[in-house]
């Protein structure tokens, strides 16, 4: 893919903050043209107003889809060279507390909305006869934390469909690759927040105490979980992705992530469930 234009185009989802944000900046200051979308007017306008081409584009809004696929492709002259799938929310808590809606609601953000984005881009990609899809998983898209059911099953599931895709796409010049980042610094509790309130009745739940600790480190945050490390690190990952002549399927990123893919491989099942309910805080973190 380097060097068969002079400038490659990416559309990157989940702009307004954290990996998507720095994603977007670290390639636009590699020469990519990048489109940076996010879900809200306030976001896209700040975006633009930072120097990013970026619009409107709702994972939850099929028309919302189409027609940010249409306006890259008009930027770009029919042309798109990469996608990295990214936007989404943490839905937070316990399984036995999870409704039917709270569960549609975030397979609809976190994996419905990101497959229907890239079946729209692939036929662009066919007919070039190249293109990379790069898709932002998780840690906790092989490794399961407590009172994170809702978003380790879209993730495990994103995974499997990326894996699937990935075999489809064998021989079409289209490389698809995972990113699993570990504990990153971004908005991600801030952004559960609401989502959490909505949809867990947490005061009469079973795991009120648990959630309660919770809600107290959000209101007071302490130090970040052991080898946090900036949403930059995604970006070094991606890179590779969008640039290596032969990219890998995955690209771990923090020493969790390296570290659980392992031992998840070495070690029985209990012993993995103490090492993740420890890595979790009991699901406080």
């Amino acid at each position: 893919m380097p060097g068969m234009h002079s400038t490659r185009s990416i559309l990157i989802t989940g702009c307004s903050s954290g990996i998507g944000l720095a994603v977007a900046r670290g390639l636009k200051a590699r020469g990519w043209r990048v489109y940076a979308t996010a879900r809200g007017p306030a976001d896209v306008a700040r975006l633009v107003d930072e120097g990013l081409e970026s619009f409107a584009l709702d994972l939850d809004d099929s028309e919302s889809i189409r027609a940010a696929v249409a306006e890259a492709l008009k930027r770009g002259g029919g042309r798109l060279d990469a996608l990295f799938n990214n936007g989404g929310f943490g839905q937070v808590g316990a399984v036995e507390d999870l409704s039917r809606a709270a569960l549609r609601e975030q397979f609809e953000t976190n994996l419905f909305g990101w497959v229907e984005l890239s079946n729209r881009v692939i036929p662009v990609m066919r007919r070039q006869g190249e293109g990379r899809i790069v898709m932002n998983s998780s840690v906790l898209g092989y490794s399961a934390f407590a009172y994170r059911g809702a978003y380790v099953a879209a993730k495990f599931a994103l995974e499997g469909l990326t894996d699937t895709l990935r075999m489809e796409l064998a021989g079409s010049g289209i490389h698809v690759a995972l990113v699993e980042p570990g504990p990153i610094t971004s908005r991600f509790r801030d952004n559960a927040l609401p989502h959490f309130l909505k949809h867990i009745d947490w005061e009469h739940s079973a795991h009120r105490a648990g959630y309660q600790a919770q809600l107290e480190r959000l209101k007071t945050p302490g130090p970040a979980a052991p080898f946090t490390l900036p949403p930059e690190a995604v970006l070094a990952k991606v890179i590779h992705a969008l640039e290596s002549r032969r990219p890998r399927a995955r690209y771990p990123v923090t020493v969790p992530a390296v570290a659980f893919w392992w031992l998840r491989r070495v070690l029985p099942v209990r012993a993995m469930d103490w090492v993740l309910r420890r890595a979790s805080g009991q699901g406080r973190r």
